[in-house]
């Protein structure tokens, strides 16, 4: 009794079109690329145009062609991979950019560009952290030595 309503609701069930599905993707900025590029991959995932991404290109088709053969040649054209490619290059250089800016900022902020020594602390523990994720580590005991040097 218990299977036959189970293969009963399994029939009712409709094929869904993932397609359709929308995901929030951030507007891309400076700051923001990997959480952007992951959100882009996944919708593209859903959307089952990232065989692109994954696979390199297959040989044209020819006369001798089989369906399958055409068929994953024309899935292969709706191609994103150049485009996410060109974006890669272009926020690698423009994070190495960002990461001179912010050891640029930490090495020659001084105390008096800010209010109260509390304040330079969280900025320089901020710079800091932005460095982190740049995959710019400063340790614990660097960071506490050079902002305790700086101070006047």
């Amino acid at each position: 009794m218990a299977a036959a309503a189970a293969a009963q609701s399994w029939t009712a069930l409709q094929p869904v079109n993932f397609s359709e599905f929308k995901f929030d993707v951030p507007i891309l900025n400076g700051e923001n690329y990997k959480v952007w590029k992951e959100s882009i991959l996944l919708q593209l995932g859903w959307m089952d145009i990232d065989y692109v991404i994954r696979k390199d290109k297959p040989p044209a088709p020819i006369d001798s062609s089989t369906a399958a053969e055409i068929t994953l040649y024309n899935q292969w054209e709706r191609n994103a991979k150049a485009l996410l490619e060109a974006i890669d290059t272009q926020f690698e250089s423009s994070e190495k950019a960002h990461a001179m800016t912010l050891i640029m900022k930490f090495s020659s902020m001084k105390l008096t560009s800010v209010k109260g020594v509390r304040e330079y602390i969280m900025q320089m523990r901020d710079i800091a952290a932005q460095l982190k994720n740049l995959k710019v580590e400063i340790s614990e005991y660097f960071l506490m030595y050079y902002i305790l040097n700086t101070l006047p």
